[in-house]
């Protein structure tokens, strides 16, 4: 998924036959090392290091799409410093999704036009058909297909304030080299690890690539695709957003948070998508960790007068005297 260029900042980030091969590499690959871990699992087992680094690369680079391309870049649910800034952006690149940028972009497009025309990735639009052939179109379309037949936003009209950010502008032109760097460093790890248990640095550090690599990666996409696509067709929807988003639990459990995605179509620059007790949010722990920590400020919620609202079905309410103080998040 190339990085831009100042010509493509200017406009329309088109889809020439270069960027759908890109694109293409970008999700077959993980499949391979997918195919290559199964492979080797299959006569000598998976190790606890290999498991290790692709979960822990899965949640820190996944973070990065979650609390840093999300919340933070997209959204702008809550502030932050430039060293936390750098740290989201560049972990966030690892995900290999594509840049700061160009995933915003595509982003604020969807929530723009959200399963109408102009949405990049709805399951609902286009000549799907009818029935289950249909049902299955459009969510390959929503999935997947989309990065094949979506032309790019033009980022001066999405993302103007991203690219006056001298900071976000430069990690973003940086996309390639973060990518390496989600390869190297699992790979790095992985060798020395193995060593330190008396195996091989080389043998350990393929394991590393390929696991806290290629699978990983290939999880992380599986996981985030699904917030488009199941996310916009099977799950509930407790408030009033205007479109087909929905509330899963498996998604939200899978996606660090993301699959409360009626709660997030209802109040997009909120920093909290479990906005219940009893929906897990891991994003939203991170980042209430981080305003405790003084790390980041300015963390925006909906208040319970917002929420009840938007509601479905709701009971009309006496107006809360108690001094709310939670920012409120529309």
């Amino acid at each position: 998924m190339p990085p831009e260029t100042c010509d493509e900042i200017d406009g329309y980030v088109g889809l020439p036959l270069g960027s759908r091969i890109a694109n293409l590499i970008a999700i077959l690959t993980p499949v391979i090392g997918l195919i290559a871990g199964i492979v080797y699992f299959w006569g000598n087992g998976v190790s606890w290091i290999q498991l290790g680094l692709m979960t822990v690369m899965y949640i820190i680079t996944g973070f990065g799409i979650t609390i840093g391309y999300h919340r933070l870049f997209t959204h702008k649910s809550f502030s932050a410093g430039p060293v936390v800034t750098m740290a989201l952006g560049i972990l966030g690149s690892m995900a290999t999704e594509g840049s700061i940028l160009r995933w915003c972009a595509a982003h604020r497009s969807h929530h723009q036009h959200s399963d109408q025309e102009g949405d990049p990735h709805s399951p609902h639009l286009h000549d799907h058909g009818t029935g289950i052939r249909g049902l299955l179109s459009g969510f390959w379309h929503a999935h997947i297909g989309w990065i094949f037949d979506a032309p790019g936003e033009p980022l001066d009209r999405y993302v103007p304030d991203l690219i006056r950010d001298r900071r976000i502008r430069t990690i973003s032109s940086l996309f390639p080299l973060w990518v390496g760097l989600g390869f190297v460093i699992p790979a790095i790890i992985g060798g020395v690890a193995n060593l330190l248990i008396g195996q091989g640095f080389w043998i350990g550090a393929f394991l590393g690539f390929i696991w806290g690599g290629l699978v990983r990666i290939m999880v992380v996409h599986h996981i985030t695709w699904s917030v488009n696509s199941i996310c916009h067709i099977w799950g509930t929807q407790p408030y009033r957003s205007g479109d087909e988003s929905r509330n899963n639990v498996f998604v939200g459990v899978l996606a660090l948070g993301e699959g409360w995605h009626n709660n997030h179509h209802a109040f997009p620059t909120s920093a909290r998508h479990g906005l219940e007790w009893w929906q897990f949010d891991s994003s939203w722990l991170v980042i209430r960790t981080m305003e405790k920590l003084r790390l980041v400020t300015n963390v925006r919620v909906p208040t319970a007068e917002r929420k009840a609202a938007k509601r479905r079905n709701r009971i009309p309410q006496v107006p809360s005297t108690s001094g709310d103080s939670v920012r409120d998040a529309a």
